[in-house]
């Protein structure tokens, strides 16, 4: 008997559960392009090279062209289309926006979900390669130009909009340590 090369998979994309039939090699980038017309996320490099494909499992960054869509069952998947609130765009969007942080928009929502994960795991006090001081209690470092660029690294604008990037991740963060502590007042 030849085992199944295909399984009927249920994703959780954005708040809906979509039940699909995949080949095992499918990646996630080609279910939520291809199979699910969800095309926010982009195919650049095919690598994990470039993050244009960048999108949020379970909270934390994920390079969709890498992870097979079978992998990503019963995981929390967030893309560029599940990230604003209706007609509220999300304050890295709005950022994005206000500030010119994209050019051609080709990377803007892998940018946008790599935005996103960066400013939680910098409020969670995750350590980048440039933090400088790692101990418990140093606390959280500040997320200026340099913490941003390294966190963000992993994403490539071939526009060059990179300053204006830096500009509106710092806004948003900015914008979330501040209703951080309205929450908790």
């Amino acid at each position: 008997m030849t085992p199944s090369t295909s399984s009927a998979i249920t994703l959780n994309i954005n708040g809906e559960k979509y039940l699909l039939p995949v080949d095992h090699r499918t990646t996630l980038l080609d279910a939520l392009r291809e199979h699910l017309d969800l095309t926010g996320s982009k195919k650049g490099c095919d690598q994990g090279q470039c993050g244009a494909c960048t999108v949020l499992v379970d909270g934390r960054r994920a390079l969709s062209c890498l992870q097979l869509a079978v992998a990503a069952e019963g995981r929390v998947i967030t893309t560029i289309e599940g990230v604003a609130d209706g007609d509220q765009l999300h304050p890295v969007q709005q950022a994005f926006l206000d500030l010119d942080g994209f050019q051609c928009g080709y990377c803007t929502p892998g940018q946008i979900c790599s935005a996103i994960a960066v400013i939680e795991e910098h409020a969670a006090g995750w350590p980048s390669a440039v933090t400088d001081d790692l101990r418990p209690d140093a606390g959280v470092p500040a997320l200026g130009a340099e913490e941003i660029r390294e966190r963000m690294s992993g994403n490539l604008c071939r526009c060059g909009a990179y300053v204006s990037i830096v500009q509106a991740v710092a806004r948003a963060a900015e914008a979330a340590g501040s209703q951080d502590k309205e929450a908790v007042a």
